[in-house]
């Protein structure tokens, strides 16, 4: 899937949405305007109907406004809306543990911050959903009965779905949609206060005719508003469904090119028309999310918002016949409900198999029993063979990167959990712990240089304490010998456990870690890398509402940006000012082949990247795709890139919110 053709098309459905919004609000005030006319005697009167329209407008867009900023704590505030828990990261509950590993490797392979993770313990039916407003504040939340449900290969398919809708834009749609949706409801709601209010009125006995009368106008003016509210709320559903019926299709073509295997998604929607409880929901809001889950109990009816589920398991897999589906129900039965009963139909790729007969056995992947092992010097790390060598060069495109950017495939599902796997358990559990994830990011930034450690170790005690100074250290030591590549994914682990800190403590936090980029005087560019990841996907994530903004900027007003950063960009990854030349002449090429500008490195090379990263974050989707693709050129002039350079191009992806998998393509 294009991400960038996606993302455009995200921002046209949503002004097609405000617009079909805006008129069903304008039939709602003529409505009440006729009402008030003629129901409560007002008359044809101009200036009373103006009065009257303008506090219908506002009583909307209050109430809208109310609904978003309640949802301003991102995905975790929906979540915690459906009486979802947390899941720790320090669970030992199995099916927990289980749903952890697949969304940490999907999320890796994504590009993308782990998202927290939630479970609606008290919901049988099968269903998932994903919420706010980016990547960095997203939390995916599952049903029970998924967990209880699906085999390891369906959850993957259930989560690569709802990846879809986090790197697509999604769930910044839908968080419109239930803010929009509460408003018109607010009609729907006076109107049922006054119906209730004037009844009462005409019931209280003191028999004075006007007194009554007044009432009965009343409650006949809340029974109009009553029905004007359903006539909002209906078609306002009838605009959920329909916006949410195409991404729900695409949801699905994502999750199979993720996954190159139908039989994990495609099992998860068998299993959801098989089983009575199907995708049900109980949560009292469960109405407000419909547009976000995986499945739609109301299959069939106007207010759908997915596809019928037998079409939905037919686009995946044509050949299936709806009388399959009574022999899911008998296998469960007959296997005491093992999750793992249900074979699947589809061929699954060697490596797939290892992964699935893996997972059956206890829960989790050893990736190195499921890809061979690449023969590598001491400290390479023993990664499955996905991953490369240190001080491996990898050939690329520039067309092959851009196609890459949230579109992973089943090679990067594979890096993704050889990577994981690599990690050592011991730092892994640490970076999820919530003062070892502290640890884990400082002792990621501290040199290796004897004195200058000391140094560095001491400025963590000064700050926080001597235990969190000490725990920084055993860190340290059991990262000597990590693999290059592992680096990053361990920082992004410990994101999570980051983020739900305190505010001071992270504002503390992020000084502390300034200080360690510093201490030397000098900043590298791994170091930059490290610190430029926390600005973008923990300090961002503490005010998703505010700090998302649509990218409008066109790329050619930001040439002078565009320079300095393909110019750093040519001059870290050359040796020589003739190759760092002919570079950054490709990246301009690529990206504005009519401008004609020179290369000159900027005098402060961290204030030009801050300052080209802050502005070209702001680009359209167009300028974003030729801004990838010229920094791709800038860096394989000669075909290949280092893993150093991989990450810097990864890094500068991740603050422009365009999710770059793990491995670099060759090919689009």
């Amino acid at each position: 899937m294009d991400f960038f053709a996606q993302q455009a098309k995200v921002r046209r459905s949503s002004r097609t949405l405000v617009w079909l919004f805006a008129l069903a609000v304008f039939a709602i005030v003529v409505a009440v305007d006729l009402v008030c006319a003629f129901v409560l005697g007002v008359g044809l009167r101009p200036l009373p109907l103006l009065g009257i329209s303008v506090a219908v407008v506002a009583l909307i867009g209050l109430c809208s406004a109310y609904r978003v900023a309640s949802l301003a704590g991102g995905g975790a505030a929906v979540a915690r809306e459906m009486n979802a828990v947390e899941v720790p990261a320090d669970t030992s509950n199995p099916q927990w543990q289980r749903l952890r590993n697949v969304i940490e490797e999907v999320a890796i392979a994504s590009g993308v911050p782990v998202p927290e993770i939630y479970v609606m313990q008290n919901e049988a039916g099968i269903n998932a959903f994903a919420a706010g407003y980016t990547p960095t504040d997203a939390a995916v939340c599952v049903t029970q009965g998924c967990l209880d449900r699906l085999n390891r290969d369906e959850l993957q398919g259930v989560i690569a779905h709802e990846f879809s809708h986090v790197l697509n834009g999604d769930m910044r749609l839908n968080i419109r949609l239930m803010g929009l949706l509460f408003g018109i409801m607010a009609i729907w709601v006076v109107g049922r206060f006054l119906m209730w209010g004037g009844y009462s009125g005409l019931g209280d006995g003191d028999g004075r005719r006007g007194r009554g009368g007044g009432s009965g106008q009343v409650a006949l003016a809340g029974v109009a508003l009553l029905a004007i509210g359903a006539i909002g709320v209906f078609f306002g559903r009838l605009i959920q469904a329909a916006v949410s019926r195409s991404r729900e299709s695409l949801a699905d073509a994502s999750a199979v090119q993720f996954t190159r295997q139908t039989s994990g998604i495609a099992g998860a929607l068998k299993k959801i028309a098989a089983f009575e409880e199907g995708s049900a929901l109980q949560a009292a809001r469960r109405d407000e999310v419909r547009h976000m889950l995986f499945g739609d109990a109301e299959q069939g009816s106007w207010f759908a918002t997915h596809p019928p589920i037998v079409e939905r398991i037919k686009a995946l897999e044509p050949g299936f016949k709806p009388e399959e589906l009574d022999g899911y129900v008998k296998q469960w039965l007959a296997t005491g409900g093992d999750p793992d009963s249900i074979e699947l139909h589809a061929e699954l790729h060697p490596w797939e198999k290892a992964v699935h007969d893996f997972a059956r056995a206890d829960g989790d992947v050893d990736i190195r029993a499921a890809a061979p092992a690449t023969t590598a010097g001491p400290g390479a790390g023993a990664i499955g063979g996905a991953i490369p060598m240190r001080g491996a060069e990898l050939a690329i495109t520039a067309a092959g990167v851009a196609a890459q950017v949230a579109s992973p495939g089943t090679d990067d599902y594979r890096a993704a959990v050889d990577l994981r796997a690599g990690i050592p358990a011991a730092l892994a559990a640490a970076a999820r712990d919530a003062r070892g994830a502290l640890a884990t990011v400082f002792a990621l930034a501290i040199s290796e240089h004897p004195d200058l450690k000391a140094q560095q170790v001491q400025s963590v005690a000064q700050a926080f304490d001597a235990a969190l100074a000490d725990a920084t250290r055993s860190l340290m030591a059991q990262m000597a010998d990590l693999h290059p590549m592992l680096r990053l994914p361990l920082a992004q682990l410990a994101f999570p456990a980051l983020k739900r800190r305190p505010r001071p403590e992270i504002d503390r936090f992020v000084n502390t870690l300034d200080a360690l980029v510093h201490a030397d005087g000098r900043v590298d560019l791994d170091e930059y890398c490290l610190a430029k990841l926390v600005q973008a996907q923990v300090v961002a994530a503490l005010d998703p509402a505010a700090g998302f903004k649509a990218g409008t900027l066109k790329l050619v007003d930001a040439q002078d940006e565009l320079r300095d950063l393909a110019a750093l960009i040519a001059h870290f990854g050359n040796d020589d000012d003739e190759t760092a030349q002919r570079a950054f002449q490709a990246a301009m090429h690529e990206a504005l082949p009519n401008a004609s500008i020179l290369y000159a490195l900027p005098d402060d090379w961290q204030a030009a990247l801050d300052r080209a990263l802050a502005t070209l974050s702001r680009l359209t989707p167009d300028g974003k795709q030729l801004t990838v693709q010229a920094l791709t050129r800038a860096i394989a002039v000669d075909g290949k890139v280092t893993l150093s350079e991989s990450e810097l191009l990864r890094t500068t992806c991740a603050v422009l919110g365009c999710p770059l998998p793990p491995l670099l393509s060759d090919h689009p």
